[in-house]
């Protein structure tokens, strides 16, 4: 029996972009033990029909070069006792995901060739740049030539369950009256709109619809529900209710999602919700949410996007342009006419 080992993506968003390779691996090798490698962020959102076993990277013990070595290294040793490991892929671009898969000794070791990294690998992947190619994508470009090429049809998001995928997370239970989501938050502040800005929009929406606006999010997106709140908004705080798999029932049963270009505007198409993506710095060419919820995303064209960094490299009037241009009005235009006229 084949066994493959796979360094899973380190963010939400990209695991989530990451289930057409997950599906195409299990298809390539259905009778293979596939592990995968993750880090404690996306643990719950791996996969379970589709592998077999999964290994949490432990957390960073400080900052230190010689600290974050010497987990690899121990990390990597309990996973070498595991193997013996035919094959392994490593989605992240970084040298420390391809470092595990050559010390654990995995047999075929296949990988974009970046981040000076191309010595630990034995099957080296041509990293192509190109804004064209979606991310989904490119995670396919690594599968191995056994069994062919990615053909266009995996590229697309096939039916998917939470009851099946990610079976121990309890869903949290939605409201009974209709509503809809307001996912705040975002890693980067390139990517974060306003808080006053959500704010204007559920004003707006409260006073047109009969709908409930539910706040989701984690620590972070507490403090926005709680500022709010303290405005008077009427909005329901479910902030800091269960894990991200957890919350796909809520998704599923929303009437649409309005969010940044975050990990949880992945997980809302996913599960079924209508995602109104409100865009930064972030480039859609590249991570648009694959569905099968349906997706719509406003974005503000100015000179300089899409940068895809983290932090605006203005000072000025100009920083953060392409999210300060967008209105609460422009985001209740495109919910009314993508998901509310019919």
């Amino acid at each position: 029996m084949k066994r493959i080992l796979v360094r899973a993506p380190n963010w939400i968003g990209d695991q989530v972009m990451a289930y057409p390779f997950f599906v195409a691996l299990r298809r390539r090798f259905p009778e293979a033990w596939i592990a995968v490698i993750c880090t404690e962020w996306v643990k719950d959102i791996q996969y379970k029909s589709l592998v077999d076993e999964i290994f949490v990277l432990p957390k960073r013990k400080g900052d230190s070069l010689f600290k974050s070595a010497k987990v690899i290294f121990e990390f990597s040793r309990k996973i070498k006792a595991q193997g013996p490991w035919d094959l392994g892929l490593t989605l992240p671009n970084s040298f420390g995901s391809a470092l595990i898969l050559f010390l654990a000794h995995v047999q075929v070791k296949r990988g974009f060739d970046t981040d000076a990294r191309g010595f630990l690998l034995n099957e080296r992947v041509h990293w192509n740049p190109s804004h064209e190619i979606h991310r989904a994508q490119a995670y396919l470009n690594l599968l191995p030539e056994e069994g062919g090429a990615p053909d266009k049809t995996e590229l697309k998001i096939p039916d998917f369950d939470p009851i099946r995928d990610w079976p121990s997370s309890d869903p949290v239970e939605p409201p009974h009256d209709p509503y809809f989501i307001i996912a705040p938050g975002a890693t980067a502040e390139s990517r974060r709109w306003p808080a006053e800005k959500f704010a204007d929009l559920i004003t707006k929406m409260n006073s047109l619809y009969t709908l409930k606006a539910v706040v989701i999010g984690g620590t972070a997106e507490r403090e926005i529900a709680s500022f709010l709140l303290k405005k008077g908004i009427a909005i329901e705080d479910y902030t800091g209710r269960g894990s991200v798999a957890s919350l796909w029932k809520i998704f599923r049963n929303a009437k649409f999602t309005v969010c940044n270009e975050s990990g949880l505007a992945h997980v809302a198409s996913l599960c079924g919700s209508k995602v109104q993506i409100v865009c930064g710095a972030a480039d859609p060419r590249r991570t648009r949410p694959l569905g099968p919820g349906k997706v719509q995303v406003k974005f503000n064209p100015v000179e300089c996007w899409p940068c895809e960094k983290n932090t605006c490299m203005f000072q000025d009037e100009r920083r953060n342009q392409c999210l300060e241009g967008i209105t609460a009005a422009d985001i209740l235009e495109e919910v009314e006419s993508g998901f509310l006229s019919s």
